[in-house]
């Protein structure tokens, strides 16, 4: 098993959910982060005042995938989040050692 995770541009959390049902990914986790990487941050205007701030907004995807299945859902985020802009994202894979789903019991694969 496999635990995806894809840090991506917001508006493009729509499209990406989409790919991914397609794709048969069952569920996923979304939080709204904030952080920044080369894109270094941006300029706001607050109160007619301008300032700094090193800190963007981001959509943070977590998914848990069989192995088969994870090359496909990195593939299918990095090709719909793309907008060949700065500031697109990352994904990281990391190997997930195990799953239980709480209601049921069961482990690995059929936990997912």
């Amino acid at each position: 098993m496999k635990f995806i995770i894809a840090v991506i541009k917001p508006f493009k959390l729509d499209e990406v959910r989409e790919a991914l049902a397609a794709i048969g990914v069952a569920g996923m986790t979304v939080t709204e982060v904030k952080g920044f990487g080369r894109q270094k941050g941006h300029t706001e205007i607050y109160r007619g005042a301008e300032y700094s701030t090193m800190m963007l907004p981001k959509v943070k995807l977590e998914i848990a995938a069989a192995d088969d299945l994870a090359p496909r859902i990195v593939e299918t985020i990095q090709q719909v989040a793309s907008t060949d802009a700065i500031g697109d994202g990352k994904v990281f894979v990391i190997d997930l050692v195990s799953a239980t789903r709480i209601r049921t019991g069961e482990t690995g694969d059929t936990a997912l």
